[in-house]
């Protein structure tokens, strides 16, 4: 491999990481850093990090199984797979497919939180409760990113394999494909080497307290975790199987800007640009990322133990992606060096979630985006930070710091020619 990782953590500061690379059907990796500052134990290519929301074409991969056993159609309403399922939204609930949650279009709120425990029927407890959620949009009117929408297909899986998710999991996918170092829970992980997430507070990296989020996310992406050689001997199957082609057909073929290079998604993936699909995974403190070339048998796995390692695992995918698949991957987005002025009239205004009202307001020429969490499971206070204008439909965050920069777009236009959402992968939709 081109490059000397240990350099490459040092340089972005990540405490630890793996790199994998699928080329030719064989996987080489490698590992660097210590799995935790407070421990100092080394990282090794067989510790385990949280792959995060990668775990949807985990799932999409159960779904599409069902699938091809005739056992589920993607295009007929989930309720006639789930007995007594219902949404707060009666259209909604007669209307709602798979393929609607597969894509991010059904509609769901996209971090409904509710605690229903550690136990097998957390996932069925989660999903009884979308009954008094609130619904955002018919399904299949609008991209709107959605943890909920992958717990609940989770959740389909279960029913039609009589089974939780995880055994589901581990008997169809991680048995046949012999992988050793998967674990789909905090128990198996600690049979491990475990990475444990880092985040910045008060200007240096500090362990993460908590190693996820609550169980019924388990499909969308809280709880499992895995080498990134085993992440690539995943996404081999996905080059070497005809029938996990229709997982990549595109099914958007846009969504809005929210960095990173995404032009559209198919049946869990995320599209890019020249053929290259790709997931990013997000976790307590830990970011994993997978960029596949499928057209030359390449795949690249970053996983770090930081909330800080995309710079990083950009640097490696432009490198890999150029060199073995002759590929230009789309950089981490930058603010432009003089951009124009933002619109206050057609762009400024509150933009609620559930988790979040996010605030866009001019204050002295300078644009300032405000988060205020809504719910008591976000647990952060306010965040106020400055954007500037990107394009017509987009602003970017200002992070000098950290040098990663946040895009979110604006969307659709209501009657007085306000955008009616600003788009950051999520929807919020303008309440003033």
């Amino acid at each position: 491999m081109g490059w000397n990782l240990r350099e490459l953590i040092g340089k972005h500061n990540v405490p630890g990481a793996q790199v994998a690379v699928l080329a030719d059907g064989e996987i080489q990796d490698e590992a660097a850093g210590v799995l935790s500052l407070h421990t100092r134990v080394e990282t090794t290519t067989d510790s385990v990090f949280k792959i995060g929301s990668i775990t949807k074409i985990w799932t999409a991969t159960l779904v599409r199984q069902l699938v091809d056993e005739g056992v589920l159609d993607l295009d007929r309403p989930v309720r006639e797979y789930l007995p007594g399922f219902r949404l707060s939204d009666a259209a909604a609930t007669a209307s709602l497919t798979a393929r609607h949650l597969l894509t991010h279009t059904g509609g769901l709120d996209g971090n409904h939180q509710v605690d229903g425990g550690r136990n097998d029927d957390a996932i069925e407890k989660f999903v009884a409760t979308l009954a008094d959620a609130g619904h955002l949009f018919p399904p299949g009117t609008l991209f709107s990113y959605s943890n909920s929408g992958y717990a609940l297909l989770g959740r389909l899986v279960e029913v039609l394999r009589g089974k939780p998710f995880h055994d589901v999991l581990r008997e169809h996918l991680v048995a046949p494909l012999g992988l050793r170092t998967v674990a789909v829970d905090p128990y198996e992980a600690i049979l491990h080497r475990a990475a444990v997430g880092h985040v910045e507070a008060a200007g240096e990296l500090v362990p993460t307290r908590s190693w996820a989020v609550r169980y019924h996310c388990v499909p969308s992406g809280s709880h499992l975790a895995m080498s990134a050689r085993d992440l690539l001997a995943f996404v081999r199957l996905h080059l070497t199987d005809e029938t996990l082609a229709a997982l990549r057909e595109p099914q958007l073929d846009s969504v809005p800007d929210f960095g990173g290079g995404i032009v559209g998604w198919g049946l869990g993936w995320m599209l890019h640009r020249d053929g290259v699909l790709g997931h990013t995974g997000v976790s307590k403190g830990q970011q994993a990322f997978v960029r596949v070339a499928p057209s030359a048998g390449v795949a690249v796995a970053v996983l770090t133990n930081s909330s800080g390692g995309a710079p990083m695992a950009y640097e490696i995918f432009g490198a890999v992606l150029r060199e073995l698949a002759g590929v230009e991957t789309t950089p981490l987005p930058v603010p432009p060096a003089n951009p124009a002025p933002i619109d206050p009239d057609r762009m400024g205004g509150t933009y609620r979630t559930r988790a979040h009202d996010l605030t866009l307001a001019v204050e002295n020429g300078r644009a300032f985006l405000t988060h205020r969490p809504r719910s008591s499971f976000i647990g952060k206070p306010d965040n106020r930070v400055e954007v500037v204008r990107l394009g017509d439909r987009a602003i970017i965050t200002l992070e000098p710091e950290s040098g990663v920069h946040q895009v979110l777009s604006l969307v659709g236009s209501d009657e007085h020619g306000r955008a009616r959402f600003l788009h950051n992968g999520a929807a919020a939709y303008r309440i003033g």
